[in-house]
């Protein structure tokens, strides 16, 4: 029987801040307001307008929202990289005869973008959700274990009703993940391989 994944994209799969903090820094001199792009990057995991609502007032969001994903196909995704383990993740998956689905905050075109750059190859991306909400779309690929960087991403796998595997590559500490409730913390996805190659072939899984 195989066993299909879902990852999460940001920090994950793909270190996407210089691209991020470009364009955040880009959207600070367009639109004049400061915005401290490392601050930004230090967090990422919720939603764009989320994080526009700490820099400009309420109204002003939805259209510095616009312009964000106005920049940021030709300014953030060519300078995304993929995270240490990343290849060889979906790799350990993919020769155990499972699938992936990427499934994240980011916007389905810039999602897709950024799978592309980095030459992920994955079964289906699916984007604009986040926390819980990515749990009906975790239910319809079958995800037995959903891999995520942030809280938001072990809500994502308890609605999703997959395994929660936990990465420290974002804004929290393994220690911090776990006490959050992620059933497997890792310190990043160079130690997944090994961690699923041994958890898929448990008689258990589905």
């Amino acid at each position: 029987m195989t066993t299909s994944v879902g990852f999460d994209l940001d920090m994950t799969l793909a270190d996407t801040r210089v691209g991020i903090a470009a364009v955040f820094d880009e959207l600070s001199v367009r639109l004049g307001v400061p915005i401290d792009s490392a601050a930004v990057v230090s967090r990422l995991g919720p939603p764009l307008e989320v994080e526009l609502a700490n820099w400009l007032p309420a109204e002003e969001v939805a259209a510095a929202a616009d312009l964000y994903r106005e920049i940021y196909p030709e300014m953030g995704v060519p300078v995304h990289t993929a995270m240490a383990g990343a290849y060889d993740a979906i790799a350990a998956v993919r020769a155990a005869g499972g699938r992936v689905i990427v499934v994240t905050g980011k916007n389905p075109r810039d999602a897709v973008g950024t799978v592309e750059t980095l030459g992920l190859v994955v079964d289906e991306v699916v984007g604009s959700l986040f926390g819980a909400d990515k749990g009906s779309a975790l239910a319809r690929f079958g995800a037995a274990a959903y891999v995520g960087d942030h809280v938001a991403d072990i809500e994502a796998a308890r609605a999703g009703g997959a395994v929660s595997v936990a990465v420290a590559t974002g804004p929290y500490t393994v220690g911090e993940l776990r006490e959050h409730g992620a059933d497997v913390a890792l310190s990043d996805l160079t130690e997944f391989a090994t961690w699923y190659t041994g958890w898929s072939q448990r008689d258990e899984l589905r």
